[in-house]
């Protein structure tokens, strides 16, 4: 079974940066990036002031969110996505624009890395038709807001390996989420 060390999440919005503080806050490093630096910031904004409440009502220390913020890196360039071994979409609910994603993800991700979808909507499937590895396509939709919902929807895809399963399931509770097959 694969071990995941770094997780990619593409889309730094309250979804995206959501999933980057959750993976980073149960031990992970994080690559997350958007197609702006003002947009990346606001993630890391975003984070911040989450881990701050928490820090408020003694759930963390200083110290934990210093860690947490550590572990993750903001980029714009989706080449970044290279160092993942597993990576998560969370970019705008526009069907066109996440298979633009899916398809740079396949050509800059090691054959390897399982992509992941945050989609509500669209068709896992279809997302996966437009990569070469379709077996490690699969749809991980988070609760909003991420921190506080402990559900993720684990979303096969026709062609998604049972071990693409098992690792985004592994995945998921790692991060101390409940994944539900959905």
């Amino acid at each position: 079974m694969m071990e995941i060390k770094t997780l990619g999440v593409v889309g730094a919005g309250q979804m995206g940066s959501g999933i980057a503080q959750v993976a980073s806050a149960s031990g992970l490093s994080v690559v997350m990036s958007d197609v702006k630096d003002e947009f990346v910031e606001r993630g890391f904004l975003a984070i911040e002031k989450s881990l701050g409440r928490m820090v408020k009502k003694e759930k963390i220390s200083q110290e934990d969110q210093k860690a947490v913020l550590d572990r993750i890196q903001g980029t714009t360039s989706m080449d970044d996505m290279a160092k993942a071994d597993f990576v998560v979409e969370a970019a705008i609910e526009q069907e066109a624009l996440k298979l633009n994603i899916f398809r740079e993800l396949d050509k800059k991700c090691n054959a390897g890395v399982i992509l992941a979808s945050n989609t509500s909507s669209i068709s896992i499937t279809k997302i996966a038709a437009v990569t070469k590895r379709s077996e490690r396509v699969i749809g991980m939709h988070f609760m909003n807001p991420v921190p506080m919902m402990a559900l993720v929807e684990v979303i096969r895809g026709l062609a998604t390996s049972d071990e693409t399963f098992e690792v985004t399931r592994d995945l998921a509770q790692k991060m101390g989420k409940t994944p539900v097959l959905a």
